[in-house]
């Protein structure tokens, strides 16, 4: 299926996450959700990237990033509310000692 590069959501999110352990857990968490998910029994999400932040004041903390790349808006309010992998990567994230809720932001080409 093609996608128009005008109708794209790519979304980051970013995890204040102290303990490199944890910070390991969240990214294989990300990489089950990546194989898992799927949407009317295909998968949906583009792109799932995903790595530490580096090393820089400016990172206010922030230590692990993960974008996101959907073909639509609906696509990624599928992934927040409905999506079973991403459910499960939440719960994942819930034990992982987060010092604040992430921070998601997104964007539409």
């Amino acid at each position: 299926m093609a996608v128009s590069a005008t109708s794209r959501v790519h979304r980051t999110t970013m995890f204040k996450i102290p303990d490199p352990e944890n910070q390991k857990k969240l990214l294989e968490a990300y990489r089950v959700l990546e194989s898992e998910q799927t949407k009317g029994g295909k998968p949906y999400i583009l792109q799932v990237r995903t790595g530490l932040a580096g090393s820089d004041p400016r990172s206010k903390g922030y230590t692990v990033i993960a974008e996101t790349e959907f073909a639509s808006l609906d696509d990624m309010k599928y992934y927040d509310s409905e999506c079973a992998a991403h459910a499960n990567l939440k719960k994942t994230a819930s034990t992982l000692s987060i010092a604040e809720p992430p921070l998601a932001v997104y964007f539409e080409e």
